[in-house]
């Protein structure tokens, strides 16, 4: 070979590796990198006013950021760490045969005897004893009063445990399937106003499912049974009550889909941690998801600050009076945190139309439907979860909505919350702050990825200045073998060179 043709040869093959390294990203790819990169801010970090409530995301952001010591100190003390449920209810609606066998999916319950003795059955039982006898159960006839927003366990059926949250975290747990989908299809599909396809218009994420930009393959079927949640473009017509609904049931949806990749079980290395590919595809590729995390919080967070004067007065009773005091302390420690902000959620502004009662009554009875379908959960752990939060959710609904302000006392109404609302409702908001936390670890973890370490970068960069200078050189050469020959000049040798960008 001539070594013209040599020098030729070797600049179109240093061509092609240039221009491979500038390869563009797919159309899912380019997506994905416009969502958690939009306008050079932080990956997944929504500004503006959230949408329906009273502040902006960045208020939210700092509110959590001030409080989350706190609210986790709170929900490890000893009247916070303790759910009483039924975990072996029947499914109301269907026959469950999607029962999970995987032990991550099973919960250790703990013994009554190492509870308080207030909290114990027998106690319990003596607080329900009745004029008509022993043998009047009422709540075997009703467990809900007209002002709850959820379908309680009855307490004195003797399938009733308590748990230790502590001991049986919420976490991936392989619970997938037919089973897990059909719950949430009930959920989106028969409990939502039917708005689903309204909520969704003019929502190009709605059922997007795309890869991290990077080598790393997408994940498969498990990532893809979240139901589109709201888009900003299509719900015009919906009124302000179902977008609320709506946007509560899918922000406790995506928060629940955090709380999976965020404690992940990943089987090569036998380690629990958080998965960037899981988190992409089940939120941070769909920013309506994360923007109604954002929502349940600010309307969590108003409940909270609401409930001041009723829980400075409430009995915790743990059977340890400095423990109780204790707790009295970090709550008002919280709450006193909150209430520096403005108000976050103006539930004055709900069900005020004409058809408001008729209105409320059909908001109220699709959440206790939800609750209800918890008990179809096919996962013990993702069932105690699942109930704990659409209690603590509709807990919130119902100090917001269900009463006047001036029956949120416990001097006037000291029945307004029992054991498990109240701890319900704490952990249910500690599980949004914690999910707002990890959004900003996978935050660090995307741009981690993007970015490579100082040492591959200095790598890189020198590199291509080697290329650089070759490709100059092999130029230049070309030029004074095609002069001397008298060929014509080959477009691809005037047109300038383009940064080289190895990344």
């Amino acid at each position: 070979m001539s070594t013209k043709r040599w020098i030729l040869c070797a600049f179109v093959f240093i061509s092609c590796v240039l221009a491979s390294s500038h390869r563009p990203l797919d159309e899912n790819q380019l997506f994905v990198q416009d969502v958690l990169q939009s306008d050079g801010k932080d990956y997944c970090k929504p500004y503006g006013q959230i949408r329906d409530t009273c502040c902006d995301y960045q208020s939210v952001e700092s509110i959590q950021s001030d409080t989350f010591s706190k609210i986790q100190a709170l929900v490890q003390s000893k009247f916070f760490k303790y759910y009483k449920l039924n975990l072996w209810r029947e499914c109301p609606f269907w026959n469950d045969d999607g029962l999970c066998m995987n032990r991550d999916c099973s919960v250790a319950t703990t013994d009554e005897s190492l509870l308080p003795e207030e909290w114990r059955q027998d106690a319990l039982g003596a607080l329900q004893m009745s004029p008509k006898g022993s043998a009047f159960q009422p709540f075997k006839v009703c467990t809900y009063k007209d002002q709850d927003f959820c379908v309680a366990d009855d307490p004195s059926d003797q399938d009733v445990v308590y748990v230790n949250l502590l001991d049986n975290p919420e976490r991936f747990t392989g619970y997938t399937g037919p089973s897990a989908g059909k719950v949430w299809q009930a959920i989106y599909e028969e409990n939502c106003f039917n708005i689903v396809h309204k909520m969704s218009e003019g929502c190009p994420t709605c059922s997007a499912i795309s890869p991290v930009p990077s080598n790393s393959p997408p994940l498969g079927p498990l990532l893809q049974d979240l139901a589109g949640p709201t888009g900003d473009d299509g719900d015009d017509e919906v009124c302000l009550e179902k977008r609320v609904y709506y946007r509560l049931i899918s922000g406790l949806h995506s928060s629940i889909s955090i709380h999976i990749c965020d404690e992940y079980f990943d089987r090569t290395t036998g380690q629990w941690g958080p998965n960037l590919d899981c988190f992409v595809n089940r939120i941070g590729a769909h920013p309506e998801r994360l923007q109604n995390i954002y929502f349940t919080y600010a309307v969590v967070l108003r409940a909270v600050t609401k409930l001041d004067d009723y829980l400075a007065q409430y009995p915790f009773q743990t059977g340890d009076v400095a423990e109780d005091e204790k707790t009295k302390i970090l709550i008002h420690d919280l709450i006193s945190s909150t209430k520096d902000c403005p108000a976050t959620f103006d539930e004055k502004t709900m069900f005020q139309g004409a058809d408001s009662r008729s209105l409320y009554v059909e908001f109220r009875d699709h959440f206790r439907n939800v609750s209800r379908i918890m008990d179809c959960v096919g996962c013990e752990k993702c069932r105690l979860w699942g109930k704990l939060q659409t209690t603590g959710l509709g807990t919130a609904l119902k100090v917001l909505f269900a009463y006047e302000d001036k029956s949120l006392s416990y001097r006037s109404n000291p029945r307004l919350l029992n054991h498990n609302e109240v701890v319900a409702l704490f952990n249910t908001f500690n599980r949004l702050s914690e999910s707002l936390e990890a959004i900003q670890k996978f935050r660090k973890m995307y741009a981690d990825r993007l970015a490579p370490p100082p040492q591959q970068r200095q790598l890189a960069q020198t590199v291509g200045d080697w290329l650089k200078w070759l490709l100059d050189g092999a130029r230049t050469m070309a030029h004074k073998l095609i002069k001397l020959g008298q060929l014509p000049v080959p477009s691809f040798l005037d047109d300038p060179l383009e940064p080289l960008d190895p990344l």
